[in-house]
């Protein structure tokens, strides 16, 4: 019993041995200078800040179309606006000519005539005294530069 036990303490030993080797080499990998575990530390920093800066330039690329978008909607909406006011002030100086016009004609100047315009086209209501005269109403409306339709609803009351 003697000699068995030199050898199990024998290979006892060699296998905490190949342990210890195994372990030694593991340290060594892991175990590094300072210089290299700063020149590593720097490394990571530098790829996680390219990665930031890769991701800060696409979300301004993406951020700068949102508002050029924007500004395209804005634009558009100034411009239908302006549209707008256009048609209205054409449509009241049409308004305002075709007044006048009605107010020179010596059958249509005394009667009471509404006048509405809507993107040109004139609409008259009211009384005439003749047919005569309404169709007057008519041709001195469709004269009016701007105008691009009469609907005469004047009733002919003599």
């Amino acid at each position: 019993m003697t000699h068995l036990l030199p050898i199990h303490a024998t290979k006892l030993l060699a296998v905490t041995a190949a342990a210890l080797a195994l372990v030694a080499c593991n340290k060594q990998d892991d175990q590094r200078t300072v210089g290299q575990q700063i020149d590593s530390t720097i490394a990571k920093a530098e790829q996680k800040t390219e990665q930031a800066k890769a991701e800060v330039k696409q979300e301004s690329a993406e951020a700068k179309a949102n508002i050029e978008a924007a500004a395209d909607k804005a634009a558009q909406k100034v411009e239908n606006a302006g549209a707008v006011v256009a048609d209205k002030v054409a449509d009241a100086s049409i308004t305002a000519s075709v007044n006048a016009a009605l107010a020179r004609d010596p059958s249509l100047s005394a009667l009471r005539i509404d006048v509405d315009t809507a993107n040109g086209a004139v609409s008259l209501k009211g009384t005439a005294p003749t047919t005569a005269a309404r169709e007057r109403a008519t041709q001195l409306a469709s004269a009016v530069k701007g105008v691009t339709s009469v609907d005469n609803r004047l009733e002919v009351r003599g």
